[in-house]
Parts: C-alpha cells; structure tokens; sequence
C-alpha cells in the first residue's frame, strides 16, 4: 500500500471516529480532507516562485524569499531573471508584492478586521469600530455593501515578469462558497493588464436570508517606452442580491430543542416562493445593489532622461525623472438600489405609510439610481532626486450627477453639476528611512455640494530597523446623501433637509516590525452628525461631540508559539446617537514553524473574539441602512474557532471550526433579530501559478 492509499485509509478511519460524536458536523470534515488532499496530491509546481511579503507583526518565517530563476517567459527581455509579482496604487509609485501569509489565512475576508454583518456572508455589514461614512460631494448613500464591493479608484496595477493566475475558493456549511479568480501578465515589460472574479453565494442556515453576489475587475498599465506618458484604467462591476426575511420574530426559539434546525424558526417576512429547478424558497423581500464604474487616468511629463549601462556595457536602459506634467483622469459611475416586496403586509410599513394592500395585485417597490461623469486636469511640478521627488498638484473638475428614483411608473429625477478644485503636495517614502508627507485639498464650487471641501495633512517616517510613525489631520464637511433627502416608493415620499455634517479627524500610528507592535489613535470632534433615528428616518444631530480610540495590536512570540493580540478601546459621548461597543478584542493563540525540511508551514491554533455590551444598531430591509436605538443591550458569549492553516510553495490552505461557542450556548446576536450562524465547518485554499 502506497503512502496515498494509507492517507486515504487513516482519513476515513478518523472520519468514522468523529462521526460517532457530532454525527451533525462532521460530514463536512471528510469532505474537507479528502478536497485537500486531492489538490495537495495533484499540484505541479513550477521552477519560479513569487516573493512573500514581509508579516507586518514579524511571524516567523514571513520574510524568507523564494525566488527563483526560470527560462520561459511572456517577452525576449526576460529570460533567466527572477519572477517578479508586484503592483502599484493609481498616482503611487510605492510597489507592493502579494500576500502569501497564512498566520491569519483563515479569517473571513470581509469580516476584517471589525466588522459584523447579519449572521450570514454577503448581507449587510457594519464597522464595530466607528468609522465615519467616506462621503464628498454628491452620494447616493447605500453603503452596506461596501466592504465586499471593488472600487475601480482602488484597484491593483500589477508589473509581472512571468504569467500570474490566483485561485481561491472557500466553502462552509449551508452552501456558504465565496470563489476568487485573478489573472495578470505583462503583454510587454511596460504594458500590463489584469482581470478578477470574485463569487459570493450563502443560503444561511435561518430561512430566506440568502445572498448571491456578483464582483468584476479589469485594469491596464502602460508605460511610453521614454517613460514620459502613463496610462491607467480601471473598469469594476459589482452586484449584491440580498433575500430580505426581516430578523427571526423570537429570539427565545434558539434555546428550543424543536427548533435546532434553524430554518423552522418563525421569521418577521414570512412570506416566500419557490424558485428555479431546485425549488429553493426565496423571500419576496429583497435588496439588489448593482453598480459600475470606470476610471481613465493619464499623464505625460517632461524632465531629464539619463542613460544607465552595466558593467560590462552590454546592456542599457533608461531612467526618467519629470520635472512637469499634465494628468487627465475620467471617471465614469452607475449605482443602483432596488428594494422590492412583491406581497406587502400593510403592518410592516405602519411607521411610514398605511395601505390595505390588495395581496397578490400590490408590490412596493424603489429604485434609486446615480449616473456620475467625472472630469479632472492636474498640473504638477517634481523638485528633487527621482526616488525622493516632492510633488506639487493643483487643479480643477468639472462633474455632472443625475439622480433618480422609479416607483412603479413614475420617475423623479434631479441633476446638478458641479465644480471643483482640488491641489496636493506628497512625497512617497520610496526608500528605508525616508519621510513621507501628504497635504491634499478639495473644494466645491458649485452644484448641490457647494460648500462641500476635505482637507488633510500627513507626515510621518521609515524608520531603520524599527517600523513607522505617522500621525495627521483630516476635516470634511459633506452634504447628505440623496437618499437622506428624496426617498420615493410607488406609496410614500419622505422629503428633508439637513445642514452641512462636519468630521474633524486626528491620528496618530506607530508599526514596528522588530516589536511586532501595531498602535495608534483615533479622535473624531463631529457635528451636525447625519444618521437614521430609532424611528428608522432620517436625521440630524446638531451638538458637536466627540469620539476617542485607542487600538493596539501586539504579538508575543515563544519558539513556535505566537500570541497576537488585537485591542480597541472607545469613547463616546453618552448623548451620542452611535452605536458602538466600549471594548473590542481579538486573540489568537497558534504554533507556527516550517516542518518536513522546510517543505510545509503550519499556522494551528484557536481565536477568540468579543466585544463589550452595548446598545446595538438595528437593521432596516427596507431603508437597506442600519438605524440608531438605546434600549437593546447586546451582550455576547466570546466567539471561537479551531483553525489549521497550511502553506506548501505557492498553495495555502485552512480547516476550521467555526463559532466554537455554540456547543456550550446558543447562538450568538450580531444584530438584534440576527443570530449569528451555528458551529460549523469552514475550509478554503489558495493556489498561485506562475508560468
């Protein structure tokens, strides 16, 4: 018997084993195991390898390099060099390298690092740590999205050596699948394009809160020969299907033996209908975000171009430093939320509205939409070396923002354009050592955000063998979104106007590599603050308040044994209308080392979450917002899970169990109405390949 065949064996015998004691889990391990084993089993590996980035807590190993050489690749310029995967952000010359860690590969990728969403991935998330909403100029306003959404302005411009591919796939119990494709390469040294796919589908284990969502990217960079003239595009497309079913109706039926299926707990929109050929239930309540955007960002400079030989003169290349240039970026946006209930109940729209609705004949149905045309010059001036430029912009924007809604058959649109200038100095910290500093403003004109402005400063600094120090200053004062002002559907209208919000930020930030530390501070003084009241309205409070954090994260190391510890402390005005805990925390303890000559990293261990009790946010299906309230207290049993991650060259891969707690008590809240999901089985990899 050959060492497969006996892996095989020992899987099933152990799988047997467990089965006796969790007959109700641990189908999904055998499953998990024999996955992985049959990708470890079948991966061919190629000669080259990408270069792991270091760990910002300095785990062991993190910095070892695995590159390598190869002979084949994608242009005659680069045989017999060493594979090189980096990017760069749009209007940044910092290089980046992919993550390749597992210390926390693990973790839910949009849960990080504070957030919480309903008790099912894909549905609406908010952010533990207070984090005001990224609002300038005209907004449409749905933002719970967000965390899972691509952003074309944020989006990866990768230079690659060789052909890159990434393949991440994770799955959990009740269908719960999140799929990740990326793939990039050079067409020549200095033109690169790049495409993704991310799929996220769950069906929940309570009934009709099912999401299906929809994430794509494409992005190219071109660099003239001379490198005088660059190009950036950017194209992003996402869409979030998300099965309203209002929150269990009570919460008292998680302690009932007769209700441990889930789905059998009685739901506030009970209402549903059969649909496609598995005859799945659906919920007649839903939200539906879908949104482009496209960005075009290019520039030619003038300045000094030196002529770089090596030492036996047999090659030459070029190296430009500007001195002047000119930049043009176009953007261009689509946003839409649709809310529909195909069968009302006239008591779930009470607080807005009454109507005896005629059953199958009636529907509420809103859709908000927002068309943005973005247009910008910039001028900007270069002083000093190439890799310790300062640079000066100033300029000017002109944007035109249609916003309508459609209920039914009617349509209410309004426009503005607006105009804008905006100027910045920077300086990057290309090398160890260096300072860097940001001073950025922009200023509205015209149109419905007249008035409107953000305007910051930052300095900070690389510090030799130590880590970073940062600390700067942001004010934006921002009008309310279009939806706090025009909300239709085909049987309400809410009409408001609200004052100018203003937030004024201080922070400060310390990372050290060789300490393995990560903290800083956060203080907010706001005023005029926008948000939706316990009466699930819109509203304004006046009083300017403040909010104060403390955040540390450190890690503790014994040979293989780390210790890392995530800490949030807040504090906030009694009479503040946030909801957010005091306390937040996040530690996890795991060995990890290098095993079998160093062929295989391990990172095992447990984690543990909690927060503070708190008065919670509620959940709004049909504003899709979540709204202040001060009578709930929440107060949760610590989150756990057992995780094992691993990591063999260019494949990583994890099994964990998940909310660990709950073979002791019951579920826990994430949201008033909104349990979190029952124990369960979680695993994923990720597979690079380089050509």
């Amino acid at each position: 018997m050959n060492w497969l065949e006996s892996y095989k064996a020992y899987s099933i015998n152990f799988a047997l084993l467990l089965e006796k004691t969790k007959n109700r889990y641990w189908h999904y391990i055998r499953q998990a195991i024999s996955l992985l084993a049959l990708i470890v089993c079948s991966i061919t590996y190629a000669d080259a390898q990408t270069q792991p980035p270091g760990s910002p807590l300095g785990l062991p190993g993190e910095q070892q390099q695995d590159s390598t050489s190869f002979s084949e690749s994608n242009t005659d310029e680069w045989h017999n060099v060493s594979v090189k995967i980096q990017y760069k952000l749009l209007n940044s010359d910092k290089v980046y390298t992919p993550d390749t860690s597992i210390h926390t590969f693990h973790r839910r990728p949009f849960s990080q690092p504070w957030y919480r969403d309903l008790g099912n991935m894909g549905t609406a998330v908010r952010n533990l740590k207070f984090t005001p909403e990224d609002r300038l100029g005209p907004t449409l306003g749905y933002n719970v999205f967000d965390v899972y959404k691509i952003h074309a302005d944020s989006l990866k411009y990768y230079h690659t050596t060789a052909p890159y591919s990434e393949f991440q796939y994770g799955l959990g119990s009740k269908l719960e699948q999140n799929t990740y494709i990326l793939h990039t390469q050079n067409i020549k040294p200095n033109w690169n394009v790049a495409a993704s796919y991310n799929k996220v589908l769950s069906e929940g284990f309570f009934l009709l809160q099912r999401t299906n969502q929809d994430h794509a990217s494409f992005s190219t960079n071109y660099s003239s020969i001379n490198q005088r003239y660059k190009l950036n595009i950017g194209i992003a497309y996402n869409k979030a299907q998300h099965d309203e079913n209002g929150g269990i109706a009570d919460a008292s039926q998680l302690d009932d033996p007769d209700f441990s299926d889930r789905s059998n707990i009685d739901i506030v929109f009970g209402n549903a209908t059969a649909s496609g050929s598995s005859n799945i239930p659906r919920s007649l309540v839903n939200n539906i975000l879908r949104d482009y955007n496209a960005i075009l960002n290019h520039s030619y400079a003038w300045g000094s171009t030196d002529t770089l030989y090596n030492e036996d003169s047999t090659k030459m290349s070029l190296e430009f430093t500007p001195r002047f240039s000119i930049t043009h970026q176009f953007q261009l946006k689509n946003e839409q939320l649709t809310y529909s209930d195909k069968a009302p109940d006239s008591l779930r729209y009470v607080p807005f509205f009454y109507n005896g609705f005629n059953g199958d004949n009636d529907s509420v149905l809103s859709r908000q939409k927002q068309n943005t045309f973005d247009n910008r010059v910039l001028l900007n001036g270069f002083l000093g070396k190439r890799d310790k430029q300062l640079e000066f912009s100033a300029g000017a924007g002109v944007r035109f923002d249609q916003f309508s809604t459609r209920t039914g058959l009617n349509i209410f649109k309004t426009n503005t354009t607006s105009n804008y200038l905006l100027g910045q100095i920077r300086k990057e910290a290309l090398q160890e050592g260096a300072w860097f500093y940001n001073i950025k403003a922009l200023f509205y004109l015209t149109g419905l955000a007249s008035g409107s402005s953000v305007i910051s400063a930052g300095v900070g600094k690389e510090l030799n063998n130590f880590g970073t120090l940062e600390a700067g200053i942001q004010q934006n004062i921002n009008n309310a979104p279009y939806n706090y002002t025009n909300y239709y559907n085909n049987y309400d209208t809410i009409l408001n106007s609200f004052n100018k919000e203003s937030i004024t930020k201080v922070h400060a930030r310390i990372s050290s590599n060789r300490l393995r530390l990560n903290m800083g501070l956060n203080s907010f003084l706001i005023s005029n603050y926008l948000y939706m009241n316990n009466m699930q309205l819109p509203d304004q409070y006046a009083p300017s308040f403040n909010i104060n954090q403390v955040w540390l994260q450190k890690a503790f190391h014994w040979k293989g044994v780390v210790f890392d510890n995530e800490i949030v402390y807040q504090q906030i005005s009694n009479s503040a209308p946030v909801n957010v805990p005091p306390l937040l925390g996040r530690h996890q303890l795991s060995y990890e080392r290098y095993i079998f000559k160093n062929a295989l990293k391990i990172a095992t261990g447990v984690e543990v979450r909690y927060h503070s009790a708190y008065n919670s946010a509620l959940y709004s299906p049909i504003f899709n917002r979540f709204y202040y309230q001060n009578t709930f207290l929440l107060s949760n049993t610590p989150a756990a899970s057992v995780f094992f991650n691993f990591k063999v060259k260019k494949f990583r891969a994890y099994l964990m169990l998940d909310q660990v707690q709950q073979f002791f008590t019951t579920n826990l809240i994430t949201t008033p109405g909104y349990p979190a999901q029952d124990a369960m089985i979680r695993f994923g990899f990720n597979w690079v390949l380089i050509k």
